[in-house]
């Protein structure tokens, strides 16, 4: 497919995991695409795979967000981190970053790019939420906290985007098979003090009538269809793929 031909698209975390299955789908579709994470070299090596750029950058340090302008046409936000402690144990400044990162971050790259998109009447801004942007868990503040403000996020860039040619949407993942979940899974086993096996069947499968995680080419599908012409009427929804979870 080569519906995204003339594009730029910019995605955040995208040198592994999620990111990176969007970034290959992205550029598949024909766009051209900008990986940025604060992993300088993996973004880099991505980038030259599909005929990209690579922008290395630390989203925590929001000032220097501030004054960005960015000619792109789609973006997607999906950098992030998990951070798992009780809410009375819970760090202050990982609380603070996770929100800098997943929440400050995705306003401050949507106010960046609105502007380019205006001007062309085409827009296509994709946020990487999850089933936290839905629902909760426990010893997750800092992570469903955010993931909900994200999705408001979300629809006010639709509803303000509208009139513009712009569409804003979140995609809800349950568990993806990524970096992060692997670390999710060893920091889980150490808080509930269960083998690691057992966190994924019985805390973060319980919940899903499909038993397996997510694939990460299975988001990137997704997230690919939303940003195509076709999707123009697709906006200020959150599609959810958690194998059932929020079915309950």
């Amino acid at each position: 497919m080569t519906d995204l031909f003339g594009r730029r698209a910019l995605v955040t975390g995208g040198a592994s995991g999620i990111g990176a299955a969007c970034a290959r789908e992205l550029a598949a579709r024909g766009a051209e695409v900008t990986v940025a994470d604060i992993d300088g070299d993996g973004a880099l090596k991505l980038a030259n795979e599909i005929g990209g750029e690579a922008w290395a950058v630390d989203l925590l340090d929001v000032t220097a967000l501030e004054g960005l302008r960015l000619e792109v046409d789609v973006l997607v936000n999906n950098a992030g981190v998990q951070r798992i402690h009780p809410i009375e144990d819970f760090p202050p400044a990982q609380f603070r970053d996770i929100l800098a990162l997943m929440v400050e971050a995705p306003f401050l790259l949507i106010r960046a790019v609105l502007p380019h998109m205006y001007r062309n009447g085409f827009g296509r801004i994709v946020n990487i939420s999850s089933v936290h942007g839905l629902r909760a868990s426990p010893y997750k503040a800092a992570y469903v906290t955010a993931k909900h403000a994200l999705e408001g996020l979300s629809k006010v860039t639709a509803l303000e985007g509208g009139a513009h040619g712009v569409t804003s949407n979140c995609v809800d993942p349950g568990y993806v098979r990524t970096p992060l979940v692997d670390r999710q899974i060893a920091d889980q086993a150490r808080t509930h003090g269960i083998p690691e096996q057992q966190v994924i069947e019985k805390i973060m499968l319980t919940e899903s009538a499909v038993k397996r995680l997510v694939e990460p080419d299975e988001v990137a599908a997704l997230v690919g269809w939303l940003t195509g012409p076709h999707a123009g009427m697709v906006t200020g929804a959150s599609y959810t793929m958690d194998g059932g979870w929020s079915a309950r």
